[in-house]
């Protein structure tokens, strides 16, 4: 799985999105991140098949995301909601399947069906989105599949570090959904002091101090040089103090709801 991807949280469906996805993967980009939720799924599927016509990419060249809407559906739901997915995005199989959100105790027959789907060879790797500590632990006490990938909400603000030490110890990858904030987090001083000692971007600072954490990030973009930008992250490294020191900006601060309150 690649380190870096493009996500697509709230933006709408449409020609827009579709050349911004094409785009994105004609600069390089072979992680697209979608949700069945986003309403998006039909126009990432236009501008990856799109790229697949043109010969800029083969389709096993590219790692394909989209997450299940789990609001109480049964193990027949929940497969019947994949099959959806595929549908709607015209390709024969997703890279990364996940449970989008844990909810009270929604999650253990949604995630029966991904084991099956895993199995049957119907999608290449399954996981979770915004699951806690407690969370995972309840899951892995039943579960016979352990999560490839847990996305959750991941910046300087907000580093999970009891969830980060779990997953690791469990050999669940970590990714960050909203790594810059929505922007909320540009504005900082720090950032803007390391953008001028790196000589990048505060975006690019916060994507890489994502990458050193061994997290994966999937920032959106609808312009073409942020998009750009937002890829030049592997010439640079952050130095160590200067991790620490984001790091410490971590005070529990999200931008969207906690798992243990939201309830879809």
């Amino acid at each position: 799985m690649p380190m870096l991807g493009y996500g697509v949280f709230r933006v709408e469906d449409g020609k827009e999105l579709a050349d911004k996805v094409y785009f994105a993967i004609e600069q390089g980009y072979r992680s697209i991140d979608t949700a069945a939720i986003y309403g998006n799924e039909a126009s990432v599927g236009e501008g990856i098949n799109r790229a697949i016509e043109a010969g800029v990419v083969k389709r096993e060249e590219l790692f394909v995301t989209s997450k299940v809407w789990n609001a109480g559906l049964t193990f027949e739901q929940t497969k019947a909601a994949y099959a959806e997915s595929l549908e709607k995005m015209q390709l024969d199989y997703l890279d990364l399947y996940l449970i989008h959100w844990p909810g009270k105790d929604r999650f253990k027959e949604p995630y029966r069906a991904l084991e099956e789907l895993y199995k049957d060879e119907k999608v290449k790797g399954i996981g979770v989105s915004n699951f806690q500590v407690h969370h995972l632990e309840e899951l892995l006490s039943t579960a016979s599949i352990v999560p490839a990938v847990n996305q959750v909400e991941f910046h300087p603000r907000l580093i999970q570090e009891e969830l980060r030490v779990y997953t690791d110890r469990k050999g669940i990858l970590l990714e960050a959904w909203s790594p810059l904030m929505n922007g909320e987090l540009l504005a900082h001083p720090l950032l803007q002091e390391l953008s001028s000692k790196y000589g990048k971007s505060l975006a690019q600072i916060v994507l890489r101090w994502d990458i050193e954490h061994g997290v994966i990030t999937i920032p959106k973009s609808m312009t073409d040089s942020r998009i750009i930008e937002n890829k030049d992250i592997f010439d640079f490294e952050i130095e160590p103090a200067d991790m620490e020191r984001l790091d410490q900006l971590d005070d529990g601060t999200r931008s969207g709801p906690h798992p243990d309150e939201f309830d879809f």
